[in-house]
């Protein structure tokens, strides 16, 4: 969590911001270490999103200064380091003076800071103190022009215009950066008016032996209600900052001894860098996010919103140290399911959209996606939650909604009405030609450009209609095997969902269905001569497999769908190196594929969330040295993973390279359960 920034705009053309940050409690503002031979004295950043996007607000916009009969006193790096829930710096000033500074959150909205000069010396010290900072302006547009500095009352504050740039910088003109001191201040702005001079009202006088603390708080709001809850927040944290450093340490305390039960010692460290992702990915409440929420990736321009099947996936991670948190991101995708009765959309009541952001459509949003949605896991995430909570409220309240959200995928998705889905496409004004719509569909499989989708393969979209005619949407031309063991696997959580609350009935039919799902993906779906799971045309029933092995198939096992001779046969294919048996396992098209690409994005590199599914289907059939080798297989090849590298979005399977975003959420949440040594 090294590094200072020297623009504005956080990232690579790809998007990518390279200097890892830290945040927690679900604030949207950031912050990061600076490497030992950059300007020493305070941390890098914030880095604050513009609703939607990533930007650098300062490269340092509190770094402390101090000096004695006028003299500057410069420091040297005695330590730098990223510590669970806290940032800290030591640093030696000379002549037995050391300065130690810590960064932690006090809130969703606002970051404690604590400066300690400890005064080891046999003399009497008076120093001067004076914080400095200057904003980093976005280059071009008007976005160069939102951000105004201005002095406050205990400090500085930064205001910012309305922008309204769909794809690079949202503002509403009312958001507000704070910085307040708990101790009187002077405040002297630049001519130019991007930098800022605050200097400590009186000396701080230094006794042989004693120490001495000074707090700020650094609050990032949207609205005007914020900036109230904010204050409130900061007066009392710069009151009882201790308690606020207390609090702090025994939360992040539960938070690991959680993680880590049962991870062996050597797997600890990557255990925490999960959970430092998880956490530092995690937003509050604001604009359409109406839940606490883990967005793929703060690293990354296009990752700050909420994800459907990254949210069924990182809630399973999550509720190994956090279960509330994992609660409430389920609820913050499932604000926004389309209700029964729907006058815009009728016809996908029970819906959930792909992702939503802090804008909708209405508001000037163009990352919000309603063309699909995203594959049925909410089910297997809720009830992993239970596991952890023993919540039944919590499933009580779920329950009508995944009903409703099952009930939509046979209504709009099973073409033939034979119990038997396809991925597809709503009625949207984006899905306006088939293209569209099969752009749209393989986007609602996640899995975007995989092989098997590929247009150039004679892939298109069929219209779904009611018995009265009315189109419903479309469907891939395609049943697709990952989407259809999910939905067994959906109907037997469901059914577990049913039985914990006392409907006997409803389960028994949930696992009938679930039985009938599982007996035509073994009969349908299974290739015996090649001993792998693939797609199945719509029209004809006949198994793609001139497309090739992709992963998709190892979700049978995952799902229990396989029979244990088929599983047999996958297990074989999997741990082949001539297939998916690659040095970082497992591809997600098989090296014997004409179309692996082991730095396509779906198209061959290797996605921890489908590793984690292969690797609990080997569990499940009862392979578990397999597994466990596997998992060491993982640790040992993931580029920087068990080291100071952050957590990949995915990995070439042939090398290891990192590749894509950094720090990405459902990567973190499913190595957590696979770094334990499960009780066999």
């Amino acid at each position: 969590m090294h590094g200072t920034p020297a623009q504005a705009y956080p990232g690579d053309p790809s998007g990518t911001n390279p200097i890892t940050v830290f945040a927690d409690l679900g604030a949207w503002h950031a912050y990061a270490l600076p490497r030992p031979d950059d300007p020493l004295g305070g941390f890098t950043g914030p880095l604050h999103l513009a609703q939607e996007y990533p930007w650098w607000l300062s490269d340092g916009l509190t770094r402390l200064h101090l000096t004695e009969q006028d003299r500057p006193l410069d420091p040297t790096v005695l330590q730098l380091t990223a510590l669970p829930g806290l940032l800290r710096q030591r640093l030696d000033l000379g002549t037995g003076l050391t300065l130690t500074l810590e960064l932690r959150y006090a809130g969703n909205r606002t970051a404690l800071l604590h400066a300690r000069l400890a005064n080891a010396g046999p003399t009497h010290r008076t120093l001067g103190a004076a914080w400095t900072g200057t904003l980093l302006r976005p280059a071009a547009g008007p976005q160069h022009d939102a951000p105004r500095l201005t002095a406050a009352e205990h400090g500085i504050e930064v205001r910012f215009a309305r922008v309204r740039q769909t794809w690079d910088y949202l503002t509403d003109g009312t958001e507000r950066f704070t910085v307040r001191h708990a101790q009187p201040v002077r405040v002297v702005l630049d001519a130019g008016g991007d930098a800022h001079r605050t200097e400590l009202a009186e000396p701080v006088r230094l006794a042989p032996g004693r120490a001495r603390s000074l707090h700020w708080t650094e609050s990032y709001t949207f609205t005007e209600a914020d900036r109230t809850r904010a204050a409130a927040e900061s007066e009392a944290a710069l009151r009882a900052p201790n308690a606020v450093a207390a609090a702090g340490a025994a939360r992040w305390a539960g938070y690991l001894a959680r993680a880590t039960d049962g991870v062996p010692a050597e797997r600890r460290r990557t255990a925490v860098k999960c959970v430092q992702t998880l956490v530092t990915n995690w937003r509050s409440p604001a604009g359409r996010i109406r839940h606490d929420a883990v967005t793929p990736s703060l690293s990354n321009k296009w990752f700050s919103g909420v994800w459907a099947w990254d949210t069924w996936k990182q809630a399973v991670g999550t509720a190994v140290f956090a279960p509330a948190l994992a609660a409430d991101q389920i609820r913050a995708v499932f604000d926004h399911q389309v209700p029964a009765g729907s006058a815009e959309r009728p016809q996908d009541a029970g819906m959930v959209p792909d992702c939503v952001f802090y804008n909708d459509p209405s508001t000037g949003g163009g990352n919000w996606n309603e063309r699909n949605s995203k594959p049925p896991l909410a089910a297997w995430a809720v009830w992993e939650v239970y596991r952890r909570t023993g919540d039944r409220a919590f499933l009580r309240e779920l329950l009508p909604k995944l009903t409703a959200y099952q009930a939509w995928w046979y209504r709009t998705r099973d073409h033939h009405g034979e119990g038997l889905c396809q991925y597809g496409a709503t009625l949207d004004p984006a899905n306006g030609t088939p293209e569209d719509c099969r752009q749209a569909a393989a986007w609602e499989s996640g899995m975007d450009n995989a092989p098997r989708f590929d247009a150039a393969l004679g892939t298109t979209v069929v219209p779904n209609r009611d018995a009265a005619g009315t189109l419903l949407g479309w469907s891939l031309t395609q049943r697709s095997v990952d989407l259809n063991a999910y939905l067994a696997a959906d109907h037997r959580h469901l059914a577990l969902i049913a039985a914990e609350l006392g409907d006997h009935p409803a389960a028994d039919r949930l696992r009938a269905g679930a039985d009938r799902i599982d007996a035509a993906i073994r009969g349908t779906m299974y290739d015996p001569a090649g001993g792998w799971f693939h797609d199945t045309d719509l029209a004809t029933v006949t198994r793609l497999t001139a497309r090739g092995r992709g992963i998709e198939g190892v979700i049978p096992l995952w799902s229990g769908t396989a029979t244990p001779a088929q599983a047999r046969t996958v297990r074989r294919l999997l741990l082949d190196p001539a297939e998916f048996g690659t040095p970082m396992p497992f591809p997600t098209v098989a090296r014997s594929c004409a179309s692996f690409d082991p730095v396509g994005y779906w198209r061959g590199l290797a996605w921890l969330d489908q590793t984690y599914f292969a690797v609990e289907g080997l569990r499940r059939y009862g392979w578990h040295q397999d597994a466990r080798r596997t998992v060491e297989r993982l640790l040992t090849a993931a580029q920087g993973l068990t080291g100071t590298g952050p957590v990949r979005e995915n990995y070439q399977p042939l090398t290891g390279e990192g590749r894509n975003s950094t720090n990405f959420s459902w990567s973190a949440a499913l190595l957590l359960p696979l770094l334990r040594e499960p009780r066999e």
